[in-house]
């Protein structure tokens, strides 16, 4: 009876899904029972079941409603591994809905009991309880070495809030963006560690979006996908830097939508870092960026000059050291576009003078600076580097960006992309997709086109030797 039901449900499904996606999605699916209107299916993974749950329940809901009525209920019954989940007690959702958004929006639940299982953690292999896991977090990174100003004010008293009530805020996720070197890393830690100190029940997290991309690839090589997803949903608090390295990653995207999707269900704390707010971010999925605007985004600009003086205090206060207020203000006045930056000019201004043994005055300040500054070469970007090349080929950046086959158009194309990937430490996804949504194919084929002409062609030669001087300029 319970396969009669699931294939006329199939037959419908399947004239209203596209093939790839019903072979995908709904062959693998296989009917167990059905007693007393409710139909239990075994599906693959919780994952499996999670997509479903996203982006095929109104067509689960009217296909079952047709079969059997308006009492229909529909049980999954999800396939685990290492017996980590209690298959007598699969998750249940009824039907009808009030709304299809209604069933999309109950929490996902996978009963998980890390004093019974140990679930294969990727940062520390093979196993580790939940209780154990490392936050990763640098203690230095706190809210009491994290100086305020209007430059990051915002962002500050929004990780403050979240820290005392993580999960029960509007701030959810609270996105913190904002260029190379203000700060970013250091706030969402400080967070974290807060968390730790008021809440040291729950477990807090801090990963890096490369080091998370790592970690999918190993499991899928793996076989160890359901303990990759079962990590990080026990997390109560989840840190994620730098997630615009995830453009390009279709499948690691995917993972981090349900991931994302199960965390704020279950009422966790999510925060993450970006370059860029949601809106200017390329070559992520639209449905994970509508997600980064639920909550709040909250933007690092360039500390002004105060702020400056008061992290430069901060620091030689931390440290122990006392050093004449006009050298503070020469560094102060000098060096203003990138935090970091400030405090390296610090360090190695102490460096100079204990090394050389010599008192730290404002003329050995000036010749330290000046010539930091003289040296330091500016960080090449994508978009700088898209920049320069529209200027040397007088055309528009929208025009390099289209998708126009124009001869003029498709060589300045090739040529940001070649010199993204030689002056860059981008991935060839995220340099295709921040230029014109290409993938890392079209990027491969641009760098071979380029260095092909550079071999048989004099002329253009002479071109990308004039575009790089411009580039290092």
């Amino acid at each position: 009876m319970h396969e009669r039901v699931w294939n006329n449900c199939l037959n419908v499904i399947k004239d209203n899904v596209p093939s790839i996606s019903f072979r995908t999605w709904f062959e693998p699916i296989v009917p167990l029972k059905l007693e007393n209107d409710i139909l239990t299916i075994q599906v693959p993974s919780p994952f499996f079941y999670e997509y479903l749950e996203e982006q095929y329940i109104d067509i689960l809901r009217k296909v079952l409603v047709k079969e059997l009525g308006v009492d229909a209920k529909l049980e999954y019954n999800v396939v685990m591994q290492n017996n980590s989940y209690n298959n007598n007690k699969p998750y249940t959702v009824k039907f009808p809905a009030k709304s299809s958004k209604d069933i999309r929006n109950q929490p996902v639940k996978f009963p998980v009991d890390a004093s019974d299982n140990t679930i294969r953690n990727p940062f520390v292999i093979p196993g580790i309880k939940k209780l154990d896991i490392d936050p990763r977090l640098n203690p230095g990174n706190s809210f009491d070495n994290f100086v305020e100003g209007e430059c990051n004010r915002l962002a500050r008293s929004a990780g403050y809030a979240v820290a005392n009530n993580p999960g029960g805020t509007a701030f959810n996720p609270l996105l913190i963006y904002g260029d190379s070197g203000l700060g970013k890393t250091h706030l969402a830690q400080a967070i974290g560690i807060e968390v730790k100190g008021l809440y040291p029940e729950k477990t807090v997290l801090y990963v890096n979006a490369n080091k998370f991309q790592t970690q999918f690839v190993d499991a899928i090589r793996n076989n160890n996908k359901n303990d990759f997803l079962h990590f990080y949903q026990m997390i109560d608090v989840l840190i994620i830097d730098d997630v615009h390295e995830f453009a390009g990653k279709e499948k690691t995207q995917d993972t981090f939508f349900h991931i994302f999707n199960h965390l704020h269900q279950s009422g966790k704390q999510l925060i993450l870092t970006s370059d860029k707010p949601p809106v200017e971010l390329q070559g992520l999925e639209q449905r994970l960026i509508s997600r980064f605007k639920w909550g709040l985004s909250a933007d690092l600009q360039v500390p002004d000059y105060e702020t400056r003086i008061a992290i430069l205090t901060k620091k030689t206060y931390n440290d122990g050291i006392e050093m004449p207020e006009e050298v503070l203000e020469y560094i102060a006045t000098h060096i203003t576009d990138n935090i970091r930056e400030l405090e390296g000019a610090l360090i190695s201004l102490l460096a100079q003078s204990t090394l050389n043994r010599k008192e730290i005055t404002l003329e050995l300040t000036r010749e330290m600076i000046d010539k930091l500054i003289k040296n330091t070469k500016k960080e090449i970007s994508i978009d700088y580097i898209q920049k320069v090349v529209c200027s040397y080929y007088n055309i528009g950046l929208e025009q390099l960006q289209s998708r126009t086959r124009k001869r003029e158009i498709v060589q300045a194309r090739q040529v940001a992309m070649f010199f993204s990937k030689s002056m860059t430490k981008s991935s060839l996804a995220t340099i295709g997709s921040q230029i014109g949504g290409k993938d890392h194919a079209t990027v491969l084929h641009a760098c071979k086109t380029v260095n092909n002409l550079l071999e048989t062609d004099k002329r253009f030669r002479i071109q990308l030797d004039e575009i790089e001087k411009k580039l290092k300029m």
